[in-house]
């Protein structure tokens, strides 16, 4: 990006004899600069023949008040290079694209763009991050001596660490943040935007939030359990087998040890810059620091950040006179405090003066108590409106898509629209540093009409797992399947508020189905089917799954306490062995019972069975309430059960049923939105 060539000597290091200079350097910065160049995908741009002409006469001249700005910069430059000898140049006032100096906070154009997202920090640092191209500094170790205007470097959509922070700083103080750019030092990862030690953002997992302890001294305290001396033994000989397992974790650190990387002979003399977020304004809570290349906020003492030269908004510049050899960790960011930080032009913070006042009395007392106004207006900004358009907006990615490698994981990013099936984000996972072997892959999604909006991918199992917002026509919430056959195992998740019968999961195989429930009225939770083999010869006569169903072996039922029945009337579990024309009841528990009520009804041996009769005699029915009342035991109450109990099981086989068709529904209704799909617009996208 540099208009100039840069030639700057590198300082001594205490650590090393010899004294360091660029030529001792050429060989590694050659390589690292190979590498970092390496991480941009396309050919490199040439600024010098960029078209300077449709610029406006800001750009190319200027005015009074910015060439009087340019003299007290070079004054104070002057004081600070004799009072600082040892410090490095500050970066003041670089050319831009047309070659004239303009200060550092003239380039700074506060706007607020009108997209939603850009009114809070998070939505500018990501659209800062993926519409441009990041471009490495010329030398690494000295600040560029060129910094283009925010309008050209969104012409063109690329830049160095420097134009990223001023464009994302302009966005940041239009929203109304307390925001500033930095300059300063960071580690080689951070400048080179490598992001190949982290953990993808995506795949980090939610810190554990500690159980409290309960600060009741007064607590009862449980003696200790026993402990068996065999099961001592027994845990003993376990860890004698697992020492080989902590050999083998040895010799995984020391291979995790050997993918670190080397040791950066330009450690703290990297040059970065990045965004420093006051807190106040905005409700912040604290200040943080954004780091332009990736959209991510950090903490103040990341030991990523190694020191700060100096930091500047739209109306004044500041000069950092803290200890920077700990990084930023111990850095106050109180900017009022003028020991550590060195303010260019002094600040009137006096109230503005009334219009009936005199202002050529004031100045006359000012003179009079020997007081000079010593406070400069900083002038307008000399850069163009920033404009975006919608379809830039909407469209950030001007090589069509971004990729990101991580630490044994890759990210890749579109745009809204950009792919026929809605597809915005993948991040595939590798079992190697190489990313030669896939593991898992995930997927989102944006606009699809059948609103799926994240699949996973587990490239070991095969097995796929849909998620779906809100609003599907067959309330789908999850699905996990390896195949959209039927009978292939598949696990459906249902939003069950808005079914009828409460049902929230369901799992479904060749020879069993799984249904849970929430909120049912009758304390339904679970519902077990165990289901047989197809007739045969209806198969090879050519008979459609529809007319030959598989055979219903057993339905089993589990039902949570109702504490408005005694819980030998509350059924527990209930067991419809159809096929062996057995039915089984287990009854809860009280809180003081050991044995639970059981009742069974049997088949008959040697009778035919008939729809309409019911038999119920002392030989096939075995009953077991030993809390329960004489009713319990009366043979007209088991009939009038066994009853009821053979119009349940009618309506829980045309329920298993139902459940059947319901599943073949999903999957060929599934299969028809995987084979065409759509896409929605919204009335007010314009550009669509």
């Amino acid at each position: 990006m540099e208009a100039l060539e840069e030639t700057e000597e590198v300082e001594q290091t205490p650590e090393g004899t010899d004294s360091l200079n660029i030529s001792d350097f050429l060989d590694d910065l050659e390589e690292n600069t190979a590498a970092e160049e390496a991480s941009v995908r396309d050919e490199p741009f040439d600024w010098s023949s960029i078209d300077t002409s449709y610029l406006p006469s800001s750009y190319k001249t200027n005015s009074h008040q910015e060439k009087e700005l340019l003299q007290l910069a070079d004054h104070f430059i002057e004081q600070y290079t004799h009072l600082c000898p040892d410090r490095k140049p500050l970066f003041v006032h670089p050319v831009n694209e047309c070659g004239v100096q303009k200060f550092v906070s003239t380039t700074l154009r506060p706007t607020l763009l009108p997209f939603p997202e850009m009114y809070n920090w998070s939505g500018c640092a990501s659209f800062v991050c993926d519409y441009l191209i990041m471009e490495p500094l010329k030398c690494p170790i000295t600040p560029p001596s060129s910094l283009y205007s925010p309008t050209t470097i969104l012409r063109y959509q690329r830049g160095n660490c420097f134009d990223f922070t001023v464009l994302l700083c302009s966005l940041l103080i239009g929203a109304g943040y307390d925001a500033y750019c930095v300059h300063g030092y960071a580690t080689r990862e951070m400048c080179s935007l490598d992001q190949t030690q982290e953990v993808c953002p995506l795949l980090r997992k939610p810190p554990e939030v500690p159980e409290e302890e309960d600060p009741n001294k007064y607590r009862i305290k449980y003696p200790i359990e026993p402990q068996s001396k065999f099961e001592l033994q027994q845990k003993a000989k376990e860890e004698e087998e697992t020492e080989p397992r902590e050999e083998e974790e040895r010799e995984e650190e020391v291979v995790m040890e050997v993918e670190k990387p080397k040791r950066d002979p330009l450690h703290g003399l990297r040059v970065h810059a990045w965004v420093l977020v006051l807190s106040g304004k905005r409700k912040v809570p604290e200040t943080f620091f954004i780091n332009p290349f990736t959209g991510n906020h950090h903490s103040t003492t990341d030991e990523c950040f190694l020191g700060i030269e100096s930091i500047w908004n739209d109306r004044n510049y500041w000069v950092n006179m803290q200890d920077c050899r700990q990084g930023c960790k111990d850095l106050s960011f109180d900017l009022s405090d003028s020991i550590r930080w060195e303010i260019m032009f002094s600040e009137n913070n006096k109230p503005s003066q009334l219009p009936t006042e005199s202002p050529k009395e004031d100045t006359d007392d000012m003179e009079e108590k020997g007081e000079i106004d010593m406070s400069f207006e900083m002038p307008l900004s000399w850069v163009a409106q920033i404009k975006v358009s919608y379809r830039e907006y909407e469209n950030p990615f001007s090589q069509g898509k971004k990729v990101i490698l991580y630490d044994k994981a890759k990210l890749e990013k579109w745009a809204a629209y950009a792919n026929g099936d809605g597809l915005v984000e993948r991040v595939t996972v590798y079992a190697d540093s190489e990313r030669t072997e896939e593991v898992e892959v995930k997927e989102w999604f944006k606009h699809r009409e059948d609103l799926l909006y994240m699949r996973e991918v587990n490239k070991q199992t095969q097995l796929i797992t849909d998620y779906f917002r809100p609003g599907h026509p067959l309330l789908l919430k999850v699905h996990s399947y390896t195949s959209l056959q039927p009978e292939t195992g598949h696990t459906v998740e249902y939003y069950h508020t808005a079914r009828v019968d409460g049902l929230w999961k369901r799992f479904e195989s060749a020879t069993e189905m799984t249904e849970y429930f929430m909120g049912r009225e009758d304390f339904l939770h679970m519902r077990h089917i165990e289901l047989g083999e197809r007739d045969k010869e209806m198969q090879t006569a050519g008979i459609g799954t529809d007319a030959n169903n598989r055979p219903i072996v057993q339905i089993k039922e589990y039902f949570h306490r109702n504490p408005e029945k005694p819980a030998d009337e509350d059924v527990e579990e209930r067991v419809f062995m159809v096929i062996d024309d057995i039915i089984q009841l287990t009854y809860h528990l009280e809180v003081h019972d050991t044995i639970a009520s059981k009742v069974v009804f049997c088949r008959v041996i040697g009778r035919e069975k008939r729809e309409d009769e019911i038999f119920l005699s002392r030989e096939n029915s075995v009953t077991y309430q030993p809390w329960s009342s004489e009713k319990h035991k009366n043979m007209l109450h088991l009939y009038n059960l066994l009853w009821e109990l053979r119009e349940e099981q009618k309506l829980l086989k045309q329920q298993v049923r139902d459940s059947e068709a319901e599943m073949l529904n999903i999957l060929t209704v599934r299969e028809d939105e995987e084979a065409n799909i759509k896409l929605s617009v919204s009335m007010y996208n314009a550009a669509k």
